[in-house]
């Protein structure tokens, strides 16, 4: 803790307050300074409305996307939340249906050297995401400020915030230190923006990644990537940078964005040496340097075509951005001839190119076939590409579900699968993908857990989309014959579904699972009106106290 005994000539305000910084001084969007002067530090309005002061946090976690968005606007974040509706324009649902989204943020942020990454939420909040961020093999720590509702509702929580980042920001440990708003302080408006931009030479990046405001974690990721390129297109246009720790290539290179598998990058630069182009930077970077890198190519390949922010950052800096991906032969032939156009390169040089790769394509291709009818969908982006490369493998590919949006980066991967018949569904819900799955009843169906989950149970073979399928390599000859092996192996296991399902042939289903003597009772009617009696009861808190804030 700081010493609050000290003078403000000693750096503190009178009352022991420490001062790093003029931040405090800077008017809020609803405070009212006194005529040529500054908004004093203990009444400054950080834009709470009075329901919420009233009612502490409200209704905390458990009030509705609706509220806590209009609480976010009376706050003073209509603007950030009408840019997110530009980039990530919301489907049938206005909650995510699969993780919290700030996960993917924070696990871009986990993933960068030299980078801190801090939480401010409910603690639940924080609780699962850094459970969720350790599964997947983090090993990073995850900085948190604790709040509660007076120091949430007095401003306190954003002074907490700012004496965590000025304790974090030791230029010999760290470049970044990314500090997230989870649902509650967005909707309350702590005001990230007014953070200093750098601290000892420490870049602070704060951003605000709500679940009524960002739809899925992939999206998330393009938060923070966005908000990174934009600190160092900044720093770009005002002066030298530190040059990438490699060394440096003649050839003009192509930005990668999106994640991929780490096998991919190198077959891209493999596919790229014929049109005299080198492979860039993926972003999201793993270092803060390689952001001037990325930026420093003319060409980005959108691997990901759901990156709206980091897109609008590259054609800012005058980059072209090219969509789709080198997947299967028609995809590699088509983005050869995108990217070489894009970067100026002869005409020549890219049949050239083709020549060289597309042979070997074919030959994977034939070699690995795929014969069955699969339904596929997931939230990680890659759908559309994989749904080609299964195609061009020889599968009855028949719906391709996406949680994330329709781009003009993902038009010529629709285009490509429209014309040969299959249904693809931008913003998928759950309930669309199992229709799906109901509907055309395939040999293997790929998905989320809960569409795995629910083939199973109906003896269907199922594959989990982002262990088993995105988390593999995808582009060029390498890609072309890596899905036939796990895709055959799973098919080729309906024959044990059936002696499964046979062997639990009378066990029950649902209430009645299990062996009885004597088959419980259906209480699917208690169930209904306990339901009732809770909403009911819901309705009549939420008239009474009109909670503003919540996951």
């Amino acid at each position: 803790m700081t010493d609050r005994s000290t003078s403000i000539e000693d750096g503190t305000r009178n009352g022991g307050e420490h001062v790093y910084d003029g931040a405090s001084e800077t008017q809020l969007d609803s405070a009212t300074a006194p005529v040529g002067g500054t908004v004093e530090r203990d009444v400054v309005d950080m834009a709470v409305p009075a329901d919420v002061e009233a009612t502490g946090d409200g209704a905390g976690c458990h009030a509705g996307a609706e509220k806590m968005r209009a609480q976010a606007e009376a706050a003073g974040n209509k603007e950030l939340l009408e840019q997110f509706e530009k980039d990530y324009p919301k489907g049938p649902h206005d909650q995510p249906q699969s993780m919290c989204p700030a996960f993917g943020s924070l696990r871009v942020g986990l993933r960068m050297r030299r980078t801190a990454t801090v939480l401010s939420g409910s603690a639940c909040c924080v609780y699962g995401l850094t459970f969720t961020s350790h599964f997947y093999g983090a090993r990073r720590t995850v900085g948190y400020v604790p709040f509660n509702s007076e120091t949430l509702v007095t401003g306190k929580l954003f002074e907490d915030i700012r004496e965590a980042v000025h304790d974090l920001a030791d230029p010999e440990n760290y470049d970044a230190i990314v500090i997230t708003n989870l649902c509650v302080p967005t909707a309350s408006g702590v005001p990230l923006r007014l953070l200093p931009k750098e601290i000892n030479g420490v870049r602070i990046i704060g951003i605000d990644v709500p679940g009524f405001g960002v739809p899925t974690h992939a999206e998330a990721k393009d938060v923070l990537a966005g908000a990174m390129l934009n600190y160092a297109r900044t720093e770009a246009e005002l002066g030298p940078v530190q040059a990438p720790d490699r060394p440096r290539d003649d050839r003009p290179s192509v930005t990668m964005l999106g994640e991929m598998f780490p096998a991919d990058p190198m077959v891209i630069g493999r596919l790229l040496e014929p049109l005299g182009l080198s492979a860039g930077p993926v972003v999201p970077t793993r270092e803060w340097r390689e952001l001037y890198a990325a930026l420093e190519s003319p060409v980005v390949a959108a691997i990901h075509p759901f990156y709206t922010a980091s897109v609008r950052e590259f054609e800012a800096a005058g980059r072209t951005v090219v969509g789709s991906a080198p997947v299967g032969y028609d995809g590699t032939a088509a983005w050869l001839e995108n990217i070489g156009k894009a970067a100026g390169v002869t005409s020549e040089k890219i049949e050239a190119a083709k020549q060289a790769i597309l042979p070997a394509i074919k030959g994977a291709l034939s070699s690995k076939r795929i014969d069955g009818r699969i339904t596929l969908s997931g939230y990680e982006g890659s759908e559309l590409i994989v749904a080609r490369l299964l195609i061009e493998s020889g599968a009855d590919v028949r719906y391709v579900g996406t949680a994330c949006p329709k781009t003009p980066w993902s038009a010529d991967d629709r285009g490509w699968l429209e014309a040969r018949g299959v249904q693809v569904q931008f913003r998928a819900s759950l309930e669309q993908d199992l229709a799906a799955f109901e509907e055309f009843k395939p040999d293997l169906a790929i998905g989320t857990t809960p569409v795995v989950q629910k083939a199973k149970e109906a003896g269907t073979p199922s594959l989990y989309f982002t262990n088993l399928i995105s988390a593999r390599p995808l582009m060029g000859p390498a890609g072309a014959g890596s899905l036939a092996d796990v895709v055959n192996a799973a098919m080729a296991n309906k024959g044990r579904f059936d002696e499964m399902r046979d062997f639990f042939e009378g066990v029950g289903q649902g209430h009645s699972a299990g062996v009885w003597e004597d088959i419980p009772e259906d209480s699917r009617t208690f169930r209904m009106k306990e339901k009732r009696k809770r909403i009911t009861a819901e309705q009549a808190r939420e008239k009474a106290i009109e909670a503003p804030t919540g996951c």
